[in-house]
């Protein structure tokens, strides 16, 4: 017996004001039985606060599934580009950039 795997195709829309997209290079990241929150925010030289830029709200399965994939792709990246250097600290620790404890934006 020979079943044939059905294949869902989903049709994305990517808006043009969302296509240009934003940068982000600092990422708060909590979390809730039920969900995960990611505030991603730019942090510029001298500055001594960020704006949330995106937050991103999933479910843990969704989550679970984003890593998976982001796993994925750094690896495909690594395969063709050379693997990406991580210092090995934190690299806002010098700056002393570090959001505060018990005042997350949620």
């Amino acid at each position: 017996m020979n079943k044939k795997a059905k294949t869902q195709r989903i049709d994305i829309q990517l808006d043009s004001d969302i296509g240009s997209g934003e940068y982000a290079n600092f990422v708060v990241i909590t979390h809730s039985p039920a969900e995960f929150v990611m505030d991603f925010t730019k942090i510029l030289p001298g500055m001594n606060k960020a704006k949330v830029n995106s937050r991103i709200i999933m479910a843990p399965p969704h989550a679970k599934a984003f890593l998976n994939a982001l796993s994925d792709n750094i690896a495909r990246y690594e395969k063709k580009h050379g693997e990406i250097k991580h210092q090995g600290k934190d690299p806002f620790g010098e700056v002393g950039i570090k959001p505060p404890p018990d005042t997350l934006p949620n």
